[in-house]
């Protein structure tokens, strides 16, 4: 029997439990940072980083005062850490001026921190202050989506608003990341485990 996406949400839930692991963070301040760090980088390797950095830097204060080189010691290993160091010490300097030195709660407002894109605004507005801007799309949920039928496109873009679409916005991060922990478990690029997949009697692009 087909069924719809929001049934297979729930399998998917019913199957993995919990989602994660992810980027560890205690604050909005530090879900941020860990999200600039994110970009093109394993999660795993940004939890290696954080706890000097937010052990050093405790606040947006303290990031607007940073010194680059310093900041690049640090994140080195999570690669193009000169861009993200730039842009963890600007964001630093914004909050300060701009937001009392408080990581805002309006995406228009968070989407003008830089390195900040749709995709991490939607996270850390879901993550830390429980507003649901849209389904952000990694590469896994820009893979998974569309083989689960739920997009016929490549564009993150398209597909993040597909996906906004069929599903309601309570359900936008668990959207994100229970198609990361299918992607990461089975679903992977290439020669994807079928034959271990729980949705593989129902999903349209099963290839075993």
């Amino acid at each position: 029997m087909k069924k719809n996406p929001i049934q297979i949400l729930q399998k998917l839930k019913d199957y993995y439990k919990e989602t994660g692991p992810f980027a560890s963070w205690s604050t909005p301040l530090e879900l941020a940072v860990a999200t600039i760090l994110s970009a093109q980088c394993t999660d795993m390797r940004v939890n290696r980083v954080t706890p000097e950095l937010f052990l050093k830097y405790k606040t947006a204060e303290a990031y607007a005062k940073a010194n680059i080189s310093d900041l690049e010691k640090i994140i080195y290993s999570t690669g193009y850490y000169k861009s993200k160091s730039r842009y963890v010490k600007e964001m630093g300097i914004l909050l300060e001026k701009d937001y009392s030195g408080e990581i805002p709660r309006l995406y228009k407002e968070l989407i003008r921190i830089p390195g900040i894109s749709k995709k991490s605004a939607c996270i850390i507005g879901a993550k830390a202050f429980r507003k649901f801007f849209g389904v952000a799309v990694d590469t896994h949920v820009a893979r998974v989506a569309p083989r689960l039928g739920w997009s016929k496109s490549k564009n993150r873009d398209i597909i993040s608003r597909d996906l906004e679409k069929i599903f309601p916005k309570k359900e936008y991060l668990n959207v994100n990341e229970y198609l990361i922990m299918l992607g990461r478990d089975v679903c992977i690029p290439r020669n994807p485990k079928c034959e271990q997949c729980i949705l593989n009697s129902i999903c349209p692009k099963k290839m075993g």
